[in-house]
């Protein structure tokens, strides 16, 4: 039987791209899977096809910029299957573009998504893993969390700020919470789409034609994920053969 059989998951950003990979490949090893992301819809036909191949999940609406609605998601998970094992904090915004585009709106979205939407999550679910003595938080970096590119600093920083916080969960976890940072490469997903800045998103564009499917970001969460519990992936870089940097 899979380590993964019978955990109880809270999946962000899992109305497409790698949550939905991620949601797809995790209820076939049997998890029981809490859904969140704003797009009602795209949740709610997700839930039916997981069902349909005899799969447990349920959704929440969930704006991970909004801490109450966060806090909502974690409480309505728990009232659900009555304990919370991992977290894939996965929603997140890469709006590129050069700094002296001064996309300050931009700046403060991600930020919003990327930094304090990760924390946000964190916080409305460490009080019931620390009171069960377990848990698995699992944070969606980058490689851009690892190395800063011309157009990016801002996305970047975000990134990194998600590496350091991954890392800070497991110096203080006490043995009990484990942290996997998970950097993806270039992915085939809707995350370009934010891209306002022509010339950056040409040569997003570009590096991108060697995407690899988001169901390799989602086998490795899955790998983490089964690990026995007193095994912690902490890091892992997954990038496309053909990617240098």
């Amino acid at each position: 039987m899979s380590e993964i059989q019978n955990k109880v998951v809270i999946i962000t950003g899992a109305s497409s791209g790698l949550g939905e990979a991620t949601a797809r490949r995790l209820a076939k090893n049997g998890a029981k899977l809490m859904l969140a992301a704003r797009r009602e819809d795209r949740l709610k036909t997700l839930v039916a096809d997981i069902e349909k191949d005899g799969g447990i999940a349920k959704y929440q609406v969930t704006d991970v910029t909004d801490c109450a609605q966060v806090e909502a998601l974690a409480k309505a998970t728990h009232q659900a299957y009555e304990r919370i094992d991992v977290l894939v904090n996965n929603a997140g915004l890469m709006p590129l573009s050069p700094l002296d585009e001064t996309k300050v709106d931009e700046w403060e979205q991600m930020v919003d998504v990327n930094i304090k939407g990760v924390l946000y999550g964190i916080a409305a679910v460490l009080p019931i893993m620390r009171q069960q003595k377990s848990g698995h938080i699992v944070n969606l970096s980058s490689v851009a969390g690892h190395q800063v590119f011309s157009g990016g600093t801002v996305y970047c920083a975000t990134k990194f700020a998600v590496k350091a916080i991954s890392e800070g969960i497991r110096l203080e976890s006490n043995g009990e919470i484990r942290a996997t940072n998970i950097s993806p490469g270039a992915v085939d997903t809707e995350l370009t789409n934010t891209i306002s800045h022509d010339e950056t998103a040409k040569g997003v564009d570009r590096l991108y034609s060697i995407a690899i499917d988001a169901d390799a970001i989602a086998r490795a969460i899955a790998y983490a994920i089964e690990q026995p519990n007193d095994v912690d992936i902490n890091e892992m870089i997954i990038r496309p053969t053909q990617q240098e940097m």
